[in-house]
């Protein structure tokens, strides 16, 4: 071997680029507790600019849902999910503004007379990533 820092060289910079390669990362959601196995789940993934990336509706089987987005880079994010039970794709409030429906966030975060804060909600996504979430029915 003539060259052997060489050959290290080119050996750590191959590794180096391997590793900052930013390709598509997996974000798998587990909701759990729900009511019942009616309707679907409908999830929506935005970013930190509040752009919605990525959006799901999903079948419950046996009052479990997991929503499966593989397609994501790198960055921060945040979501927001309800339980659509009677199919009419929106989330039903009682006069008052009370959800009807089971929903939840990111970071199973609650807000106190209405949705939680950005803040409360974001988390940053640099590898394949599972959540566990446990909606919140009134």
């Amino acid at each position: 071997m003539r060259y052997p820092c060489l050959k290290h060289l080119l050996l750590h910079l191959t590794c180096l680029l391997l590793l900052s390669f930013d390709g598509p990362i997996t974000l798998t959601i587990n909701i759990t507790q729900l009511e019942n196995s009616d309707g679907h789940i409908l999830l929506q993934v935005t970013d930190a600019e509040s752009n919605a990336v990525a959006e799901s509706i999903q079948a419950i089987d046996n009052k479990t849902c997991t929503i499966v987005f593989d397609k994501l880079k790198p960055g921060n994010y945040s979501y927001k999910y309800f339980h659509d039970a009677n199919g009419n794709k929106e989330l039903d409030t009682n006069m008052i503004g009370i959800p009807k429906e089971g929903y939840g966030f990111s970071n199973n975060a609650k807000g106190t007379f209405g949705p939680p804060s950005f803040e409360k909600t974001v988390f940053t996504l640099q590898n394949d990533t599972t959540h566990n979430c446990v909606i919140t029915y009134f």
